[in-house]
């Protein structure tokens, strides 16, 4: 069977990647502690494939782990509480990851090699113009109120909802292929097909979104989008949720907890052909700040940690004697980040979003790279991270296969380049306070969201190295929920410390991160009632307009390499977000906890489902 990158090629720039993460050093005891870990390309690491199987009619998915046994709870916590349980509402990472656990995608990615993989799909076809897809899906397989999932919740999960532009448009985006959408059709009861505009190279990487029940989520789509983008919110009753995924909503508390059960109608079984999850229930406590998560994985009652780097070495030392073990998941895929606003538009009340001479300076190439060599990203790591993470300066993960490596190698603060700079556009200091060429004082608002206390260090560090220019960062960590509010809806900031997660296989899944109408283009971003305003757009943004456009219709993976290495040098270039760290993904579990296959490319628990406690 075709695939779009070809396997050996995935083989190897992963492996290359990962052995750069390996081998780093920043410092000896980085290389140490690295070396110290339990070890991830090993055998152990690798989790065996799964299998199509046909059981009395049923087309399942079988698990080839170690048998496990039935029964137990898996507790972890999640910084705040979710906005909705609807995936197509989900604008948040708590109402991403409570939303996209009960509903199953079409395709997956293979943990050990990256490749596009089954889930929902039996298995899909490439026809040789190489436009048209054709996808079997699993016969037999139900929603978990026991209706089975057919071809029609496929397209209406495609025609009606992302095609249609119901919920968040982040997946509209991704699919959108120079400005046309792909047509869906229904061959049969099990069987659609896509067939895009023009060849995709993205195209079945996408094929992950959450497909959603036409029984249940039509009656939303009939009433309308601003009915949609109620439905299924945090007052839902967990009954009323029909889900696909390995487990479904019980209970929900807000500011307490959110309790997932198993699924009994999930198509996943053993090698037994006994059905999967082995777990009876999930628990996500939701916790106020990272410090309150580290509190309660002390204390026994969550099972799993991300470990900030400050205290690595603590958990070394408690894992002599404890009952967790650690693993080092490589960089992690969250590109950490500062941007500006640079959006020149009124509101409806006729009202820049940002002051004129603020959008003077955000506006300004010198001003913004002034910026970026004033932040001394060195610093961020010692002191922020305790020495466990990269300065990151390019717009893909340190692991992506499409990393330009010329930029990841970035520079170092220079505050003298920063003061000249600034002077070429007319700033000038006045007693070491810096001002622009009209004598207003350089001031303005960092935000980030409260609670990420790693977030809000790097916010005090950064708004020390701005001093050191003159210029007055007014540092002020929000609630999440508010300050999503400000970037996606208001459009409300000056300036903001943020992270985006990225995939390392598919620079496309960040097209409504860069291009210039994209539900995530944050540092310029239109309102609903400016998508027409292509004259209010930069130069540098109608070139990433067209890299993006021609990076997913190329399908030589050398000639994509180089398209996307031209997207990272312009956003290094003009620094529209200038890039921070890459911290290390250094998580704890315990030891109770069996079936755990850490991967450096689905993390520690992607197979959720079959793991069992001992």
């Amino acid at each position: 069977m075709k695939r779009i990158i070809k396997k050996s090629l995935i083989i190897l720039f992963v492996l290359l990647a990962f052995v750069c993460i390996i081998f780093h050093k920043d410092s000896d005891n980085q290389t140490e502690i690295v070396a110290d870990f339990e070890p991830l390309l090993g055998a152990n690491s690798k989790i065996p494939d799964y299998e199509n199987v046909q059981i009395k009619g049923v087309d399942y998915l079988k698990s080839n782990l170690p048998v496990g046994k039935y029964g137990g709870t898996f507790t972890t916590g999640i910084l705040g509480d979710p906005k909705t349980f609807n995936p197509y509402n989900a604008s948040d990472a708590t109402s991403a990851e409570l939303s996209e656990l009960m509903y199953d995608g079409l395709t997956q990615t293979n943990p050990n090699t990256g490749e596009v993989t089954f889930k929902l799909a039996k298995s899909f076809e490439i026809l040789p113009d190489k436009k048209t897809y054709i996808i079997h899906l699993r016969k037999g397989i139900t929603w978990s109120d026991g209706v089975e999932i057919t071809a029609d919740d496929v397209y209406f999960t495609y025609n009606t909802i992302i095609f249609g532009g119901f919920g968040d448009g982040g997946t509209k985006d991704v699919m959108t292929i120079d400005k046309k959408l792909p047509k869906i059709e229904i061959i049969d009861k099990y069987t659609v097909k896509f067939t895009t505009p023009k060849p995709f190279a993205p195209f079945l990487r996408t094929l992950s979104a959450s497909i959603v029940p036409k029984h249940v989520f039509k009656k939303a789509t009939d009433k309308g989008p601003a009915y949609f983008l109620t439905f299924q919110g945090i007052d839902v009753k967990p009954g009323e949720l029909v889900v696909s995924g390995a487990f479904k909503l019980k209970e929900y508390l807000p500011s307490q907890r959110a309790v997932y059960e198993r699924n009994p109608s999930y198509y996943l079984i053993n090698s037994q052909n006994k059905p999967l999850p082995y777990l009876d229930k999930l628990v996500m406590l939701i916790v106020s700040d990272t410090n309150n998560q580290t509190l309660k994985f002390e204390s026994g009652a969550i099972d799993m940690l991300s470990i900030p780097g400050s205290l690595v070495d603590r958990y070394r030392e408690l894992k002599k004697h404890g009952d967790f073990d650690l693993y080092n998941l490589g960089a992690t895929t969250n590109t950490t980040f500062l941007t500006f606003n640079l959006n020149n538009r009124k509101n409806k009340q006729g009202k820049y979003y940002v002051e004129p001479y603020k959008q003077a300076w955000f506006q300004d190439k010198n001003f913004r790279k002034a910026i970026a060599y004033a932040i001394d990203r060195d610093d961020l790591v010692l002191n922020v991270f305790s020495g466990f993470a990269m300065p990151l300066y390019s717009a893909e993960p340190i692991n992506s296969i499409f990393l330009n490596e010329k930029i990841a190698k970035g520079y170092k603060k220079n505050l003298e380049y920063s003061k000249e700079l600034l002077k070429k556009s007319g700033f000038y200091y006045d007693k070491d306070i810096l001002k622009d060429k009209y004598g207003n004082k350089v001031e303005f608002e960092l935000l980030t969201n409260a609670g990420n206390t790693q977030r809000e260090a790097m916010g005090v560090s950064i708004k020390e190295d701005l001093e050191n220019i003159g210029i007055k960062a007014n540092f002020k960590p929000i609630e999440f929920n508010s300050l999503t509010n400000k970037m996606l809806n208001e459009l409300n900031f000056d300036c903001i410390i943020i992270a985006l997660t990225s995939n390392i296989f598919e620079p496309n899944a960040g097209y409504n991160v860069w291009t210039s109408n994209g539900s995530l283009h944050l540092f310029n971003k239109r309102s609903q009632n400016d998508l027409k305003a292509s004259d209010k757009i930069y130069s540098f943004e109608k070139e990433l307009d067209n890299l993006f456009k021609n990076g997913a219709l190329e399908l030589d993976f050398n000639k994509r390499k180089q398209i996307y290495d031209k997207y990272q040098q312009i956003i290094f270039d003009e620094a529209p977000m200038i890039y921070l760290t890459a911290p290390l993904n250094i998580t704890a579990v315990r030891k109770k906890f069996k079936n755990i296959y850490p991967t450096k490319i689905n993390g520690l628990i992607h197979n959720i489902s079959e793991v069992y406690i001992e």
